[in-house]
């Protein structure tokens, strides 16, 4: 059974700046991934890295975009079996933005420390509750 992994948080800014971030490569290098080197908020535009040195090569697709609301990509490993999809769902909250991140098909991962469950929900806390809102807040002073 699939146990879709769900994590919520709240932006003090409007949608447009998180939008922004969520989307443009030079503000995903800082709270994303550093190793990111080509990305567009294209249906079919296959995510370019540079992490031919680490064990773990990210292979992930654009998955959907509607524009200023809804972002997903999957997250599936070079030689490794099983592929994800991370969803990202924005909402206006008056001048605050709520950002609601779902990955599903977790389960499909090999059954290694790496791909565990509360690793992915640890890395979201870290990536959007701390990263993210790092450079949203730091961007609007």
């Amino acid at each position: 059974m699939q146990i879709p992994l769900i994590k919520e948080f709240t932006y003090n800014l409007p949608i447009k700046n998180v939008w922004q971030a969520l989307t443009d490569t030079d503000k995903m290098r800082k709270w994303y991934f550093p190793q990111l080197q080509k990305f567009e908020p294209i249906v079919g535009y296959k995510i370019q890295f540079d992490d031919t040195d680490s064990e773990y090569q990210k292979e992930w697709i654009v998955t959907k975009v509607e524009k200023g609301k809804t972002f997903a990509h999957s997250w599936a490993y070079k030689g490794y079996s099983g592929s994800s999809e991370v969803i990202v769902d924005l909402f206006e909250k008056g001048n605050e933005t709520r950002l609601s991140v779902t990955q599903i098909g977790l389960e499909s991962f090999p059954n290694h420390p790496h791909f565990k469950r509360e690793r992915f929900e640890r890395g979201w806390d870290n990536l959007l509750g701390q990263n993210l809102k790092h450079l949203l807040e730091s961007s609007s002073k």
